[in-house]
């Protein structure tokens, strides 16, 4: 691993190294210098316990992706979790039933109303992200203090992994959908406060307050859009 700035799991204190490699392949742990444990404990587990962690929001965990990796595949698990929410909404929509030949999903992905789903789900994000990152800028302006919107931006989407869940909702059957949905979006919410609470060291009054403001506006768009849909449906008509 790249040397750099790091930051102690336990107490969010800064560290210079994770560990040191001695001959023969032989690693130590590095010691934090404020709690005297080390600093980063996830160096020597198993993948999937980390990702077991990181989905019970410990914050330990996020503190390990977020800052002590080098995880660069933000904007893609952006698209592919933008992708599996646009078929879910788009096959709710259209009332379809699941059909286990590939050729079906093929020609879903054809029809222009899946597209237009995948934008609305593109929008409601960038806009939830807008609204998230207007507020935490002006509570840290009023209080003097300063933050670097890429990292925050960067956990944002990393925090929505919780998205991927929509997987099984889409192969298996859609009865239960609107309440997995439901639940997943809970879910992604809660990660998404966890990860602001871990890039700015805040408390989780601020990081509620700035997930609960984004939602506030994704969902006055999202209702605008329906009603402006609805309006030109009623005009169209009228013609």
């Amino acid at each position: 691993m790249a040397s750099g700035l790091f930051k102690c799991v336990e107490c969010n204190e800064d560290a210079t190294e994770l560990y040191r490699d001695y001959s023969h392949g032989i690693l130590k742990l590095t010691r934090c210098s404020s709690c005297k444990k080390p600093v980063d404990k996830y160096i020597e587990y198993d993948p999937v316990i980390i990702l077991i962690d990181a989905t019970l929001c410990k914050i330990q965990a996020f503190r390990h992706i977020l800052f002590n990796t080098e995880i660069n595949i933000h904007w893609k698990l952006c698209v592919f979790c933008l992708l599996c929410e646009a078929y879910l909404r788009w096959s709710l929509q259209q009332g379809s039933q699941p059909s286990n030949d590939p050729a079906d999903i093929i020609r879903y992905t054809k029809e222009w109303e899946f597209y237009c789903m995948f934008a609305l789900a593109a929008l409601e994000l960038a806009v939830f992200c807008t609204g998230v990152l207007v507020i935490l800028w002006m509570v840290k302006l009023f209080s003097g203090a300063s933050f670097e919107f890429t990292p925050l931006l960067k956990a944002l989407l990393l925090s929505g992994y919780g998205k991927v869940l929509l997987i099984p909702a889409v192969i298996w059957e859609h009865d239960f959908s609107p309440l997995c949905f439901g639940l997943i979006r809970l879910f992604v919410l809660t990660s998404n406060s966890q990860a602001i609470r871990v890039i700015l060291n805040s408390s989780r009054r601020l990081s509620l307050l700035a997930v609960c403001g984004g939602l506030l506006l994704e969902m006055w768009v999202a209702q605008a859009l329906k009603t402006l849909q609805v309006c030109s449906q009623d005009y169209l008509s009228m013609l």
